[in-house]
């Protein structure tokens, strides 16, 4: 089963808005649709039926008229409902009455049921625009949400907790969504840096010599960007230059920085930057030890991981550059 990336994202609840999908089985479209970036919670359950909190033996053959629907909590400022409805469309079949893969029945017709006005005209002009790309008229409904009971337990995740389960949809259509994770989660430690590491890492601004936390630090492990946590120095070249900043001979790897001219302050230096995160880092200057450079680096740009934690946090591949 493909990875679900938005488990590494914290999402708030005052950002999310709600949309019901249906598409068929719900199990195939909880799975795709709760892999889309931006979707902080799916639950799967029967829609505008006629009864109220059906089981799923009633739905099937009791005549109910609900729809087997999924309950779309989403961040619209992460994934816009129309980008949201666009990929929806991707694997749902929007001519076909009550039929969806191998599935025949009432429950199983397509839908997109909102709670307001916003919604509802989004969702028309997206219907009206893409019914230009079909021959035949798109009969997947457009309607208020009249009522949604969630489903049994085991129908929720279902395909979570049986990988092997039945599914009509082909999750390979899914997106390649990391890059965009990256950029986000970047964003968001951004949000939750201390006053010193946003002017640092998003301001270009300088600690004071002698006040940051790694300048007289000596333990054992690696410093990584306090934004996106790319690695940048082990403690293995961490040296005391008495300048009053963390000094490094050298990078873990010199692909994660990038090197900048910089003629601020009426100055001509060299800047260092994270490559991922373009976090400020500091300044390089040609006069370390044994001819070597010296990395001059702002405390509060980087965030420690102790050698003992490596394997723990995730950097496990970095133990092999330490004596």
């Amino acid at each position: 089963m493909i990875d679900n990336l938005n488990k590494k994202i914290s999402y708030k609840k005052e950002n999310l808005r709600t949309i019901y999908l249906a598409g068929g089985c719900f199990w195939g479209v909880e799975a795709y649709i709760s892999r889309l970036l931006g979707v902080a919670k799916t639950t799967v359950g029967y829609a505008n039926g006629n009864t109220e909190n059906p089981t799923y033996d009633e739905v099937c053959l009791e005549n109910t008229n609900h729809v087997e629907c999924v309950k779309v909590d989403y961040d619209n400022n992460i994934l816009p409902l129309k980008k949201l409805l666009e990929e929806f469309f991707k694997i749902i079949n929007p001519l076909t009455i009550n039929k969806q893969g191998n599935d025949v029945g009432v429950q199983y017709r397509t839908g997109i049921y909102y709670r307001n006005e916003t919604d509802k005209r989004i969702i028309i002009n997206f219907i009206n625009r893409k019914q230009g790309e079909y021959s035949q008229k798109i009969v997947t409904e457009v309607l208020p949400l009249n009522n949604f009971y969630p489903a049994e337990k085991y129908h929720q995740k279902y395909l979570e907790k049986n990988p092997t389960g039945y599914c009509h949809i082909d999750l390979t259509q899914l997106p390649n969504q990391k890059k965009q994770l990256e950029e986000l989660l970047i964003k968001e430690d951004i949000m939750n840096l201390t006053p010193i590491e946003f002017d640092v890492t998003q301001k270009n601004a300088t600690e004071k010599p002698f006040s940051g936390k790694y300048n007289d630090f000596n333990k054992k492990g690696l410093y990584v960007d306090v934004v996106g946590g790319e690695p940048l120095f082990i403690s293995d070249d961490k040296f005391d230059s008495k300048c009053g900043w963390p000094s490094f001979t050298k990078p873990v790897n010199d692909s994660h920085i990038q090197k900048l001219n910089d003629t601020s302050h009426g100055m001509k230096r060299i800047e260092v930057r994270s490559k991922k995160a373009n976090s400020h880092l500091g300044h390089v200057f040609d006069d370390g030890p044994r001819g070597e450079k010296r990395y001059c680096i702002n405390s509060a740009s980087m965030k420690f991981i102790p050698y003992d934690k490596l394997e723990e946090m995730g950097y496990g591949r970095y133990v092999k550059y330490f004596k």
